[in-house]
């Protein structure tokens, strides 16, 4: 069957950006060129661009002398199974900020610290009561100096009544999880969950999502012997990030995949 017209001339004009024919900066064809050059509506190129535009290839600059820019982007791959296990030798910052700059890019992040309410369904997961309050530790990280994802993990009160670092407002040097760990607290279980969804209004607002742009969202609760002590969400925007997790022998990967090497 064949694609809409629409679909098509995005396709062309994906594969031009994609090969390298119109870069970075460069401008898209106005749309009456594009209407003549494809024989098609105005409606029918405007779907297209913006098609382009929710997948974050293009930006849109108003005025006269704008349009349809191309925009510089920076897919990062995410290795869920590496993310914050003890056994690192450095902090989940860290480890982050050296995945974004062996993938060839500029890393930097913004943290908060806030104590919320838990909803219903935070409670379930955290095993606390509904109507309790929760240590909320936030990382918005930036690739090339574009919001990327959105890190939130929340911490049961009475936890970090006990490891009082977790009440504080600055990151903690060798992560919360190792800091767990020399504390009494080490996670040995994890339960994640993938998720695709379009974003909350704050997700849009921290992350400058262009309208239409989904959310890939990975949770993960972890355990100690005796109790779950966080759950994080990392908020990933769907246009510039992508998951990746490995199961069995790393090593048998790596040899046709050598970006999977253990570490």
């Amino acid at each position: 069957m064949a694609q809409p017209k629409y679909r098509q001339i995005a396709s062309e004009l994906r594969d031009q950006i994609v090969s390298g024919i119109l870069r970075e900066g460069d401008r898209l064809p106005p749309e009456p060129k594009l209407q003549e050059q494809y024989a098609a509506s105005r409606n029918t190129v405007r779907d297209a661009t913006a098609l382009l535009l929710h997948e974050g290839l293009v930006y849109r600059v108003p005025g006269r002398g704008g349009g349809m820019v191309v925009r510089r982007r920076a897919t990062l791959t995410f290795h869920a199974h590496r993310a914050e296990m003890p056994a690192q030798p450095v902090a989940e910052t860290d480890a982050w900020r050296s995945e974004v700059v062996a993938q060839g890019y500029e890393a930097s992040q913004d943290f908060s610290l806030m104590i919320r309410a838990v909803s219903s369904d935070l409670a379930e997961r955290l095993h606390v009561e509904p109507d309790s309050v929760a240590v909320l530790r936030r990382c918005v990280r930036h690739i090339n100096g574009q919001p990327s994802s959105l890190q939130d993990t929340y911490y049961p009160m009475d936890l970090a009544e006990d490891v009082r670092e977790l009440l504080s407002p600055k990151d903690i040097p060798q992560g919360t999880t190792r800091l767990l760990a020399e504390r009494g607290h080490e996670q040995v279980a994890y339960y994640d969950e993938y998720v695709s969804r379009m974003p909350t209004p704050e997700e849009t607002n921290l992350l400058g999502l262009q309208p239409g742009t989904p959310i890939l969202l990975h949770i993960r609760t972890g355990y100690t012997e005796h109790r779950p002590v966080r759950v994080s969400f990392n908020v990933l925007a769907g246009d510039r990030n992508q998951i990746v997790t490995t199961h069995g022998d790393v090593r048998i990967i790596a040899k046709f995949r050598p970006e999977e090497a253990p570490e």
